[in-house]
């Protein structure tokens, strides 16, 4: 005891296994003039339990009694007012040792700085006058333990892990979760049901565990998508490990617990129109853990090397042969993802190679599409909103349909009213076709209809033009150009950043 004032203390004590306290924790525990630590109304103190072998007799110990655990309260400040006089009165009370040179220890399940009690705490007084020092020391974290007892990596390499608390928005925890390589979702107990809900919407509910109370009596491991609502304790995590290893081999028993690395499939992506800032994240995981890259040369290089992921390189004309390549890969157990350019469902790959597996050899072959930004929308935003309203898309390339078809749908679109993006409007030696799509579009159009003429989007060499009907030039038109045409709702006005162009979604 000094009369210069006490030490504070948070002393992290881990998940739950006395075990697991450290040598330094234990020290500070046993040291001690008083020992805090946190309990619900009527409950027990699961962090003074861990600790119960390094008390000794003599110590003051301080029950600091939760007022609330939910979100119900009388309390005219709500939730947050009733913990604010909680902790305040709590502090006082601390404050009260810490003046009369005590040192005092909180205790704190796992860490004390990470979704702790403790913290509040420590702001409260680390610089109270009676505070001599205020120290912490570290505990091993749910997160980790819960990683371990199932024998996962957390993250390797460069993937991104997300920390997330289960009491957050659903649509939020979705939304990070898609957003994310792995995650650990705390704080479950009531909020399972709507944790449960955003990992299924996310897409990782199948990869997903909820362990619960790691290192305590009960410590239990099971598939997130075998836990039903109402039966997740309060001591649990969510954990969306990481894909790019299996069980680990040197953990016995793990092999019962977690699920074999996924069969072979298909997964056909887009990565955006150009910029790599246009490929999503989800795109992004999926390139990473592709055993096998299947596409177009340019598209190919555009995604980064990693090591032992295998490269197929192709013509940009043998569609259906990629696709079948690609399912044969995985008919043999790989990985493989199939890349596009903008979105693989428009004019792109994933129609190929559905309609390739539809075949008895690949029919029990699994495909799944992942989204990416389309051109149409990139090269929209570039000028504002010229697809504001209806509008169509329509492929000038002749290679897979007849000339007589796409007149056909241009006449359809143009009388229709409509804005509509094209794509492949020309090549080195297809040329006609644009300067016909221009005339079928003034059978229906004014002159002055708007034209916007983009050029590499994305890329270093982009160029974006508004012109008309009656200026357009089909001869800037290249293979790396999309045109979107307008309607007679379509608007051009200047800005202070350039033309700016939207269909207005009102008539008359």
């Amino acid at each position: 005891m000094s009369a210069n004032g006490g030490t504070l203390t948070g002393v992290g004590v881990g998940p739950g296994d006395p075990d697991l306290l450290t040598i330094a924790a234990a020290r500070a525990i046993a040291g001690a003039d008083v020992v805090a630590y946190h309990a619900k109304a009527g409950g027990e103190s699961a962090a003074c339990a861990v600790a119960a072998g390094h008390l000794r007799d003599g110590q003051i110990h301080e029950l600091l009694t939760y007022p609330v655990t939910t979100g119900d309260t009388t309390h005219p400040g709500g939730y947050a007012g009733a913990l604010g006089d909680f902790y305040a009165e709590a502090a006082h009370r601390l404050a009260v040792h810490l003046d009369a040179g005590r040192d005092v220890v909180v205790l704190a399940l796992g860490d004390p700085m990470l979704y702790s009690s403790y913290q509040h705490l420590h702001r409260l007084l680390a610089d109270h006058p009676g505070t001599r020092e205020a120290r912490i020391i570290p505990g091993v974290t749910s997160i980790t333990a819960a990683a371990d007892v199932l024998a996962r990596p957390l993250a390797e390499d460069d993937e991104v892990l997300t920390v997330l608390p289960g009491t957050l928005d659903g649509r939020e925890l979705a939304r990070r979760l898609r957003d994310t390589d792995t995650a650990v979702v705390m704080k479950l107990g009531r909020t399972w049901p709507k944790v449960r809900r955003a990992l299924d919407e996310a897409g990782v509910l199948e990869r997903a565990y909820v362990v619960s109370r790691v290192g305590m009596d009960g410590e239990e491991t099971r598939p997130a998508g075998e836990v039903g609502g109402g039966d997740v304790p309060y001591f649990a995590v969510a954990v969306v490990p990481s894909l790019r290893e299996g069980v680990c081999a040197a953990s016995p028993g793990a092999a019962e617990q977690v699920a074999p690395s996924p069969a072979g499939e298909v997964v056909v992506l887009g990565l955006g129109p150009g910029d790599s800032a246009w490929t999503t994240p989800e795109v992004s995981r999926e390139l990473e853990l592709a055993e096998d890259l299947v596409g177009y040369s340019t598209y190919i290089n555009r995604v980064p090397e990693r090591a032992g992921q295998r490269r197929h390189l192709s013509d940009n004309r043998v569609e259906a042969e990629r696709a079948a390549m690609a399912l044969d890969l995985a008919a043999a157990g790989r990985r493989v993802a199939v890349v596009s350019s903008g979105d693989p469902g428009v004019f792109a790959m994933a129609a190929a190679v559905l309609e390739t597996a539809d075949d008895d050899a690949w029919r029990d072959v699994t495909v799944r599409v992942v989204p990416g930004m389309t051109a149409a929308q990139a090269v929209a935003s570039r000028v504002g909103a010229p697809l504001g309203h209806d509008f169509g898309m329509i492929s000038l390339s002749d290679r897979l349909k007849p000339w007589e078809v796409i007149a056909r749908r241009v006449h359809a679109l143009a009388g229709a009213d409509m804005a509509f993006a094209v794509y492949n409007p020309a090549s080195g030696t297809r040329r006609r076709q644009v300067a016909q799509l221009r005339d079928i579009v003034l059978e229906h159009q004014d002159p002055d209809t708007p034209v916007i003429v983009a050029r590499a989007v994305g890329s270093d060499s982009e160029c974006v033009t508004v012109t008309t009907l009656a200026d357009f030039d089909p001869e800037v038109v290249d293979m790396r150009t999309m045109l979107i045409v307008g309607a007679s709702t379509t608007r051009v006005y200047r800005g202070p950043d350039g033309p700016r162009v939207f269909t207005s979604r009102r008539y008359g």
